[in-house]
């Protein structure tokens, strides 16, 4: 869970309002994040021109001096994934070339984080690749939330700070006292991250679901290894993408005997037809978070949505005083 300072960052900022050099900026992939993270810190987002030509191209520029600040800029890469992560590497390099002193690319979601290594020759590493772009790019710092892999932390040549959204989910799931609770990973590759939720929700007991991927965004599930007859099951996952995996699994849970299954994920994605797979019924409750904005067409009646904006505002003011960032979530 998040542990707090001595002072809130409320009070701290509010006093030291005009000598900070700490200076938020939004991307337009999901303002109302933005603003929560802002209110967190006591702090307004510093005004910022954003246009496009006639040809689609952007023009960004930033409307007051940042000269020798510390710089913060929000924006996840979610969809359209090209255009929000040109406008963070057009954002970067305007603070760059307004001197600040110090850049931190504040990534909720990190798009392509699943091309983070080769399965068949001629592939790219694209996680790789855009590591290398926000570097070259001016970022002198990366703070992102939930990546897909752990080993993408590598990929940077600059500092970076890894936070998690699972803490809200868990206690959210807390305040619901649902019994006989059993955290199930969607795959074999999600082991670790279930353990970790398991180990947190009172240690829960542990399932796994083994599929077998035949294509991207195809998946066939094979059986259940663990007990989940009569228990409640909390399906959990970095992500929710079409949600194939996680309502495929979610049916074999059925079968296997669960009497409630919960879907649990940082980032909806929620690419079609997800918003389909996952009202028709088989879960009792999706709770994702608000990396990636939900729209209101994609939203249904079991979605809840849950805001980390404190746990980043929580992370972005221990950077700036230099503290601990990882002392959060011990």
């Amino acid at each position: 869970m998040i542990r707090t300072a001595t002072l809130s960052p409320q009070a701290i900022f509010s006093s030291l309002a005009d000598n900070s050099r700490l200076r938020l900026l939004a991307g337009s992939a999901n303002f109302p994040l933005a603003h929560e993270v802002a209110r967190y810190l006591g702090m307004d987002l510093s005004p910022m021109v954003r246009k496009r030509f006639a040809d689609g191209e952007l023009y960004i520029q930033i409307q007051e001096s940042i000269r020798g600040c510390d710089v913060y800029l929000l924006q996840p890469t979610c969809h359209p994934v090209n255009d929000h992560l040109m406008e963070l590497l057009i954002m970067i390099d305007a603070c760059r070339r307004a001197s600040a002193r110090q850049i931190t690319a504040v990534i909720p979601y990190y798009g392509y984080a699943r091309a983070d290594r080769k399965t068949a020759g001629r592939e790219s590493i694209s996680a790789k690749l855009v590591a290398n772009l926000l570097t070259q790019a001016g970022a002198s710092r990366i703070l992102a939330m939930d990546l897909h892999s752990a080993q993408i932390q590598g990929y940077f040549d600059i500092p970076m700070d890894h936070v998690y959204g699972s803490p809200v989910i868990i206690d959210y799931l807390a305040r619901k006292q649902l019994s006989d609770i059993v955290v199930v990973s969607p795959d074999v590759g999600g082991v670790a991250r279930a353990r970790a939720f398991a180990k947190k929700l009172n240690d829960a007991p542990l399932a796994i679901i083994d599929k077998r991927r035949q294509a991207h965004n195809v998946a066939e599930v094979m059986n259940v290894i663990g007990d989940v007859a009569g228990k409640t099951a909390v399906l959990v996952d970095d992500m929710i993408d079409t949600a194939g995996t996680i309502t495929e699994g979610a049916r074999i849970l059925r079968k296997n005997g669960a009497h409630q299954v919960y879907a649990c994920a940082t980032h909806a994605v929620f690419s079609p037809p997800a918003t389909e797979r996952l009202s028709t019924g088989v879960f009792e409750e999706v709770i994702v978070t608000n990396t990636i904005p939900v729209p209101e067409d994609k939203r249904f009646d079991q979605l809840t949505v849950l805001s980390i904006a404190n746990t980043l505002g929580e992370a972005i003011w221990r950077i700036h005083e230099d503290s601990s960032v990882s002392s959060m979530f011990r």
